[in-house]
């Protein structure tokens, strides 16, 4: 193994290019005489503006997690404990109407938002194709997003 580690990092190591030069290219072939051209005369550059570039403005960019999520309210919360247990059981018609409530009552509520669109998903998945309820999910994910880029499920926290 330790064998393997060394021969890897020898053959994956950045290697200094050879230090010999390549030999000179031979001359041109001369042209015969009744076929030369003069070249043709050379303009002479325009000058260069010593002009600073234009300087770009430069936004900072915005804070991922600068402030917190606002607290739901324990209607919303409630409805989403009931959801997420329906869910969990595989009732996933239950878990939607449950989350429908919750976002009804918090619209502003980034895990409403997100747990409705998953529970949408849920009911849209037996199909293959985008139907109205993958479309919706869609839409609620990316409002979930807007609304809190930073939220987690709780299923994705330990």
């Amino acid at each position: 193994m330790l064998l393997a580690t060394v021969v890897l990092s020898v053959a994956l190591a950045p290697q200094a290019p050879p230090e010999e030069s390549l030999p000179p290219l031979p001359p041109a072939p001369e042209a015969p005489a009744a076929q030369e051209v003069a070249p043709p005369p050379e303009e002479p550059a325009p000058p260069i503006a010593a002009e600073p570039a234009p300087a770009m403005a430069v936004e900072p960019a915005p804070a991922m997690a600068a402030e917190p999520a606002p607290m739901p309210s324990s209607a919303t919360q409630e409805h989403i404990q009931a959801g997420l247990k329906a869910f969990i059981r595989g009732r996933f018609s239950r878990a939607q109407g449950e989350f429908e409530k919750a976002y009804d009552a918090d619209p502003e509520s980034a895990a409403a938002a997100f747990y409705l669109g998953y529970a949408c998903y849920k009911l849209g998945e037996p199909t293959r194709r985008m139907n109205p309820e993958k479309q919706r999910a869609k839409e609620l994910f990316a409002k979930a997003y807007d609304l809190d880029p930073a939220f987690v499920p709780v299923w994705n926290t330990k």
